[in-house]
């Protein structure tokens, strides 16, 4: 009973962080630079009407990936533990960043697109992109982790049996 708990934990561990990592991927490899190959009117339309449709969705991965990463580590002992707590604080540190870095730009890019833009909106919009490949490399980080977790199945159930 405990190991199936165990793995359906470590189950919507993976699949969270999973589609946390891919989106924020996504993001970095085929929305980033599409924002920067178009017109900055239309960047900064599209970036706000995106960061709108976004927000739940984005913030509801990454609180089921800390929880679900965090679940696993209380449940599970040693090497286990050890990984799982690396994923969850990744996923925690994830969403600082985002909440932190991004999300304030985010509503400064709303109101520009309503408006105009700064001088130094270029200066901003990279410090946008370093905060958002900074929480891409967390997710994936904690993802790999997890990953790292999943294949050692026999410690894992060793560390179960033991705990």
């Amino acid at each position: 009973m405990i190991h199936r708990r165990i793995r359906l934990v470590q189950g919507l561990a993976l699949l969270s962080t999973g589609a946390l990592a891919g989106a924020f991927g996504y993001g970095a490899a085929n929305l980033v630079p599409t924002f920067n190959a178009v017109p900055l009117d239309m960047r900064l339309s599209f970036h706000a009407q995106l960061m709108q449709m976004n927000g739940i969705t984005m913030q509801g991965a990454m609180a089921m990936s800390a929880l679900s990463a965090l679940a696993l580590a209380v449940m599970t002992r040693g090497t286990s533990r050890w990984l799982a707590g690396g994923a969850g604080l990744l996923a925690v540190a994830s969403f600082l960043i985002t909440r932190l870095g991004n999300v304030p730009i985010n509503g400064r890019i709303k109101q520009w697109a309503a408006t105009s833009a700064p001088a130094d909106h270029a200066e901003i919009l990279a410090r946008w992109e370093a905060f958002n490949y900074a929480r891409t490399a967390a997710a994936f980080a904690a993802f790999a982790l997890l990953i790292l977790l999943s294949l050692d199945r026999k410690k894992l159930a060793a560390e179960e049996v033991t705990g």
